[in-house]
């Protein structure tokens, strides 16, 4: 008895490894998140951050590109107040940008509003709405300048038929160039924002339509009372877009109008291409698309606050 008491077991069960520290598995949880923002990161840095830093270095300098920078301080910014030019592609993107956004809004908003409906065939007028925005801007540009042809555009001669004597010239006109504009990225950009809005209609319950019927609201109240609040994300998020879409805006211009006739549609954007790749003026260009940068990031912030400010009160 005495024997089998004091006799140990053949096997031992192996012990229990220890635990791992918390450091080691912090530090592999963070290798683990590294490894998946890492090449998106290291994109971002190869194309947008040491671009823009650069750019932000030759605004203080001269250079063509041929000859070695030269230092020049705040002249690139003096000559930007001082030229015309400049000054008038910064009048004409303010006009842009305060033409296209709220009416693209309100197109955006309406088409979600008509198509947020159980119809027959919903599905495929929500794609007709969306196909401008994947479609060619070249190929926009160039099917909208024959549309506003003074001539022989289905635009002018619907005008003449309803009445109107003397239609606009549209892209030949100094007055209404820029509203051919307008007209064409509001067009081709209404379907995607009207995404966005058709989501952030989905979003909100049903029951809050409900309760403000039960509670005798028109149509008219429940839009301001519960649609307009409900989406109040969403137009921030667009408004958001738009400003930035707005102030970029470079290749429709291009396309159809080349900043033409005259200076009527030159915008920064435009500007800061002629300057630096037509004329090498890199130093000058780069002065100018630190100004459009400061302007968006101003305009973005205000914005931010304003959002902000509001959700507070």
């Amino acid at each position: 008895m005495a024997d089998l008491l004091t006799a140990q077991p053949a096997t031992a069960s192996a012990a229990p490894s220890p635990p791992r520290p918390r450091s080691a598995r912090r530090a592999r949880t963070t290798l683990i998140g590294w490894s998946f923002i890492l090449p998106n990161f290291l994109g971002f840095a190869l194309l947008t951050l040491v671009p823009v830093a650069g750019a932000l270095a030759l605004s203080f300098m001269e250079w063509d590109s041929y000859n070695p920078p030269e230092w020049v301080g705040l002249d690139n910014f003096e000559r930007f107040l001082n030229d015309e030019s400049t000054l008038i592609a910064l009048r004409n993107t303010a006009y842009y940008a305060l033409g296209h956004v709220p009416l693209t809004m309100l197109a955006a908003l309406g088409l979600a509003l008509l198509l947020n409906r159980r119809l027959r065939g919903v599905g495929f007028f929500r794609a007709a709405a969306f196909f401008p925005y994947v479609t060619s801007m070249v190929a926009v540009a160039i099917v909208w300048n024959m549309l506003f042809d003074p001539q022989f555009g289905p635009v002018n001669q619907f005008l003449q038929f309803i009445g109107v004597d003397s239609p606009p010239g549209w892209t030949t006109s100094v007055d209404w160039a820029m509203p051919a504009v307008i007209l064409t990225s509001v067009w081709r950009d209404m379907g995607y924002y009207m995404v966005l809005f058709l989501a952030g209609l989905q979003a909100i319950p049903n029951e809050y339509y409900e309760a403000a019927k039960v509670d005798g609201a028109t149509a008219w109240q429940r839009f301001r009372a519960v649609t307009l609040p409900g989406l109040r994300p969403v137009t921030f998020l667009v408004l958001i877009l738009l400003t930035v879409q707005s102030f970029k805006i470079f290749d429709l211009i291009v396309v159809m109008t080349d900043g033409g006739p005259g200076r009527a549609t030159l915008v920064l954007s435009q500007q800061i291409y002629r300057k630096g790749i037509w004329e090498g003026e890199f130093g000058y260009a780069s002065a100018i698309s630190v100004v459009l940068f400061l302007i968006v990031l101003v305009f973005t912030l205000i914005q931010f606050w304003f959002n902000s400010r509001r959700e507070r009160s």
